[in-house]
């Protein structure tokens, strides 16, 4: 059974196989236009700024 994945950047229906050298893309378009997106840093990971331990304690002093 031949596994079926949206391309990441337009949603068609994409073969996983090793024939589609562009996988999980559909095309070398949707390949470049995503990897312009990160180029430009479209994509991020939140974060949260980590807590300091002194101030986490609540023994520190004053």
């Amino acid at each position: 059974m031949v596994a079926i994945v949206n391309c990441p950047t337009c949603g068609k229906k994409v073969e996983w196989t090793e024939a589609n050298k562009y996988r999980p893309f559909c095309s070398h378009r949707c390949k470049q236009i995503d990897l312009g997106a990160w180029a430009e840093e479209k994509y991020v990971i939140p974060s949260v700024e980590p807590v300091d331990d002194e101030e986490s304690d609540g023994n520190s002093p004053s």
